[in-house]
Formats: C-alpha cells, structure tokens, sequence
C-alpha cells in the first residue's frame, strides 16, 4: 500500500491511497482524514486503507483521481517525533579520515542519532529557502521509517514488527554552520533546516524481497542538476539497520505513532558508486588531493532522489527540490 498527503489548505492535508504505479490515487476520507489520524488508530484502519488500495488497482475505487507529486505534502507534514541517526558508519569514519581524527570504537556498536525539527517539513517538490549560499548548503539522500507506538526498551527484532512505513529523505545540511555548533557541545539546530520527504510513504510488503525486515536493498539515486552524484545501495554497508536504531531510541523513552526514524546519509565503501551528499565526495577529495574542489549548492540548483524497484518502476516517487534564495 502506498500513502500520500495531498494539499488543501490546512497544515496536515487529506490523507489519500496512491496505486502501485503511482498513476491514481483515491482520498480516505472515510477512513481516517489524515496520515497521523490512521496511524494512532493503525491496527483497525490501515485493512481498511489495503481494502481501498485493492479497489483502487482494480479500477473500482470511487472518485479516483490522477495522480501528481506536486499536489503531495510531505507524508506526514509534521510529525511528534523525528530523529535522524548515521548508520552507515563508513561515511562517518571518511569524515574523521578527511580531518585527520580518529573515529572512536564506540561508533562501531552504539548508533549516533540526534533529533530534528518537525513542526514544519518540506513537500517532494517543495523549494528549499535559504538564506545564504555561505552556509553551505548541503543535500543529504536518506531513507527513514514511520512507526506505530514502540514501547520503552524494545529489543531490535520485536522493533522490526513497529516499521509500518518506509519513505525517503533528503535531510538538508548547513556544512559551514555545523562546525561552530557542535563545538558548543549541545548538538545541531540552525545546521538543520526543514527536511524534506518522499510523494508517497510505503507499507514494507510493498518493497518485496528488497525489505529484510530492516534494510532495504535497492540502490538510492540522486542526481544533482541532471547529473548523477551518486546511486549506492542502502542495504549495503548500513551498519544498524533500522530495528536497532529503533532499540536505540526507545531505550529510555517510548515512541509515539507517526515517529519517524532516519538511516542518515547512505554511503557504501565501493566509492564507485557515488555519494549522497557533497560533504562526502569534498571528502573523499581531501583525502585524495589535499583540498576539496567541488562547492556546496548554489541558488537555483536542483536535486532529484528516487529509489527504482528490479523492473525500473519508482516506488517513492521523486524528491525534486530547487534551492532558492528567501530573505
């Protein structure tokens, strides 16, 4: 089942089922108005959603409509809870490498998260508003999940049972800001703009043999003003998959339906494959000529991020953002 939140004036949207091709979609308003109203009440509605997805693929759905990303809002315009953590510890141990710095053991067997903004996230084909190109401004291609209510000090496997979305991110990054803050020791804030999120948020079934059950194993592209940047697999190299991040953050506090959990920036140790962020390949330049020479995003720059299925099908839909200047 695929899931998306259309426009209509307000902050949360209309709930609507999208078909498997992304063609068609049909409003469930008679079963839950919102993506966070169906998932409080997940367990009763979401048979209810599949139902209307069955009737959608088979062309009986009432009032069916086309399909289009520029009417989605983020799946879920806002959210209680979002975290985003770094679990391709590669990508980690290359930004250590590039300064010269030691990575700690520690990095290997306990996940790094922090937790974002969001009150206020970004639609697929939203612009992105800054206000300066000197604060180097940075795309981050992740994947994330949405979960219902996981409790306290829930272990990796029985976590895996409370992923009941998956969608994909691009986690913007203030580079030249992040520096002065984390030195401060308290962690990002002003480094971390609004992010943004994939047309349509999928049920696990719907990624097949791709989904493990807490990693997906598709390649992740993103092309920077039409040119590949990068296409590595997220099921590669991801140090804790999304079960055990999922350990991690409730190992003192409970989850609420509608968090939503991030993977960070994916990264594969076979650089041939690109990166998913340009603080990654200025990395891997520095370690290989000294200084970086690639620049962070300009004005007017565009990124697409989009994940195909083994047929070459999109499943999420595209993150296609242009960077614009805002006062």
């Amino acid at each position: 089942m695929k899931l998306a939140t259309i426009k209509d004036g307000t902050r949360d949207g209309r709930l609507a089922v999208v078909s498997r091709d992304l063609s068609a979609a049909v409003y469930a308003d008679g079963i839950a108005k919102t993506l966070q109203r169906a998932l409080d009440d997940w367990q009763t509605l979401s048979p209810k959603l599949a139902a209307l997805a069955v009737q959608l693929e088979s062309g009986s759905a009432p009032d069916a409509f086309m399909f289009d990303a520029v009417a989605a809002m983020a799946p879920l315009p806002r959210s209680h809870h979002w975290v985003d953590g770094s679990a391709y510890v590669n990508h980690v141990e290359l930004v250590r490498k590039a300064r010269g710095a030691e990575m700690p053991e520690s990095f290997w067997t306990d996940p790094l998260v922090y937790q974002g903004g969001s009150d206020d996230f970004l639609g697929p084909t939203q612009n992105a508003p800054f206000v300066s190109e000197d604060w180097g401004i940075d795309l981050e291609a992740e994947v994330a999940v949405v979960t219902d209510d996981v409790p306290m000090s829930t272990g990796a496997l029985a976590a895996r049972q409370h992923i009941k979305l998956v969608m994909l991110v691009n986690d913007w990054s203030l580079r030249n800001l992040i520096p002065g803050e984390l030195a401060k020791g308290f962690g990002f804030y002003q480094s971390k703009p609004a992010t943004a999120f994939s047309p349509v948020a999928v049920t696990p079934d719907e990624l097949g043999q791709a989904w493990d059950g807490g990693k997906i194993h598709l390649p992740l592209m993103v092309h920077l003003n039409d040119r590949l940047l990068g296409r590595p697999n997220a099921g590669v190299d991801m140090t804790f998959d999304f079960g055990q991040l999922l350990a991690h953050v409730t190992r003192t506090r409970r989850l609420g339906a509608g968090a939503i959990v991030g993977s960070g920036t994916i990264s594969n140790y076979d650089r041939s494959l690109g990166s998913c962020c340009l603080a990654e390949v200025r990395m891997l330049e520095t370690v290989a000529q000294g200084e970086p020479s690639t620049p962070f995003m300009s004005f007017g720059d565009r990124v697409r991020i989009e994940m195909l299925d083994g047929q070459g099908r999109s499943i999420f839909g595209a993150i296609d953002q242009q960077v614009v200047r805002t006062s």
